[in-house]
């Protein structure tokens, strides 16, 4: 999907500042931060949201919750936790048609989030 800026990104069109880069996966940093770490983890493979997810979709699903894990890891998170939330459609906020989970951390987390 040409259009769709996370795609782009998959692309090398549309630059970002990358964290972690797999055979599926691609985690990079949130433009506009919500935390001290604030990082998305997208399928390279264009899935819409979690609710277009299909049986097919396992080990991209799989692989993205591996990738979350390395990169909360990576970026020092990991031992004080995190959060880990995906956004789905116009009433959850969900602002890219790419299925994307944000990562969050480095401070307490307040609940409820919104």
């Amino acid at each position: 999907m040409s259009e769709c800026v996370f795609c782009q990104i998959v692309a090398g069109t549309v630059p970002s500042q990358k964290v972690l880069d797999t055979e599926r996966v691609l985690v990079f940093h949130d433009i506009r931060p919500q935390a001290p770490v604030h990082v998305l983890v997208i399928p390279k493979q264009h899935i819409a949201s979690a609710h277009a997810l299909q049986a097919e979709h396992a080990t991209v699903l799989m692989d993205m919750h591996l990738a979350a894990q390395q990169a909360a890891e990576q970026l020092g998170i990991a031992q004080d936790g995190y959060r880990l939330v995906t956004n789905v459609g116009w009433h959850g906020q969900q602002t890219v048609p790419h299925l994307h989970y944000h990562l969050l951390g480095g401070r307490q987390l307040q609940w409820p989030p919104g």
